[in-house]
């Protein structure tokens, strides 16, 4: 997927994901629940807590 098309699931402009993904601003608890669920994985696997995507620590 590309930037511009998360950032229309996730409701939010392009450069707000793009942000996201550099570091420069958190990301909202509603938006790691709805990238875990369109991921299929673990919030824990996506803020780097734990490296199996289905486990949460």
């Amino acid at each position: 997927m590309k930037q511009r098309e998360l950032a229309e699931y996730l409701n939010c402009s392009q450069q707000v994901y793009s942000n996201y993904e550099l570091g420069q601003r958190d990301i909202p608890t509603d938006i790691l629940i709805k990238l875990s669920k369109l991921y299929n994985v673990s919030v824990d696997y996506i803020l780097g807590i734990t490296n199996n995507p289905k486990q949460c620590k």
